[in-house]
């Protein structure tokens, strides 16, 4: 029988950047194996005007319509026309505000983008941003202590987008690459301040990684060396050792996504500290 592919339009409409409806929307759509979404984003959605031209271009491609709108009488048109049209339609942030208000005993303030407010938290995150591409692949080791996680790991085991991941939840990163018979930075063994975590991976998942990737522009740079399997061995049997030395945890990224490698390391803080 053949496995023929289902796609199907996903319609996402919000006030704001449309950030939280792309996570929820492929987040649910994963769960469908053989299913795959055609995405219609529609960010800054804020009068009928506006509106009215997404809804036409729901009614031409008929799909799934899942919306962030706090404006009331807004989502009501949405709700109205979906029904009119025969499509499906949710509003993926009222039944999670619905529950806030209820425990907390408070109505919502209804306030667009809210969550991309101009506040510390948001500067943090610009902070931590800065930091982590400052002290990308082992740089400015001179203020290594500054950071709040310290990632290391042999070249292809998801360093740097961890750390920017990282950085996005407002926390300083550096990230280091381990290279046998090159020795670490003598800052890092003084800082104090930071989680140190040693990234790993299997040496199948480094060499195909390394093979696909755009490689070797660099002086006296051996291809062959950098995704024979043997070599990548004995990278991770010395990157293994040294965080064994040093009683550095190590998390093996081989089966992670970034959000898993991330959420692994940020476990680690409390049991650390």
């Amino acid at each position: 029988m053949e496995n023929r592919k289902n796609f199907f339009h996903l319609h996402l409409i919000s006030d704001s950047t449309g950030e939280t409806l792309i996570s929820a929307g492929r987040a649910a759509a994963a769960q469908f194996q053989g299913s795959y979404a055609l995405e219609h984003v529609y960010p800054l959605i804020r009068n009928r005007k506006q509106l009215g031209s997404v809804l036409e271009a729901v009614d031409k491609e008929p799909g799934i319509v899942l919306y962030t709108i706090v404006d009331q009488e807004l989502a009501s048109v949405i709700d109205l026309r979906c029904r009119e049209m025969g499509v499906p339609c949710v509003n993926v942030l009222e039944p999670v505000i619905d529950v806030f208000q209820a425990y907390l005993g408070a109505p919502s303030r209804r306030r667009v983008g809210a969550q991309h407010a101009l506040n510390a938290d948001y500067f943090a995150r610009i902070e931590a941003l800065n930091f982590a591409m400052d002290h990308d692949d082992g740089q400015m080791p001179e203020t290594y202590d500054e950071a709040d996680i310290i990632l290391i790991g042999i070249s292809r085991t998801s360093k740097t987008p961890t750390s920017i991941y990282l950085a996005n939840r407002g926390i300083k990163t550096a990230n280091i690459p381990i290279v046998p018979g090159v020795e670490l930075p003598d800052a890092l063994y003084r800082a104090e301040r930071p989680l140190i975590v040693g990234l790993i991976a299997t040496t199948d998942r480094i060499s195909q990684v390394r093979e696909n990737r755009e490689l070797g522009s660099s002086q006296g740079f051996d291809r062959h060396t950098y995704t024979d399997r043997a070599s990548i061995n004995e990278e991770l049997k010395y990157a293994r050792a040294l965080c064994a030395r040093n009683s550095w945890p190590i998390i093996d990224v081989t089966r992670r996504s970034i959000e898993e490698t991330a959420a692994a390391i940020l476990a680690l803080r409390p049991r650390l500290r």
